[in-house]
């Protein structure tokens, strides 16, 4: 079967490349907070960690130490995390 024909393929990829931008966002918000400059909204971060990007998001968080004082994102983000594997868990067993 061809690959890009394949559902699972363009899944990953989407997964890689939402982690990619959930890890970069924090990266850039630090980035812009250091230089006082503005700033991307907490949602747009949320977003991106919503939308599949939350272990991306998360390990942006930790290299970045970005957010690290946030309850809303040191809870939220692995919370997110957490409802997704669970959803993923329960599409691939029902």
């Amino acid at each position: 079967m061809n690959l890009l024909l394949d559902y699972r393929f363009w899944i990953l990829a989407y997964l890689l490349l939402i982690n990619l931008v959930g890890f970069a966002l924090m990266g850039i918000d630090k980035s812009k907070a250091v230089r006082h400059r503005w700033r991307i909204p907490e949602k747009m971060l949320f977003l991106s960690a919503i939308l599949g990007g939350s272990i991306g998001a998360r390990i942006g968080m930790s290299v970045f130490r970005h957010k690290t004082k946030h309850k809303s994102f040191t809870i939220g983000i692995p919370v997110i995390f957490f409802l997704q594997l669970v959803l993923v868990l329960y599409l691939i067993t029902r």
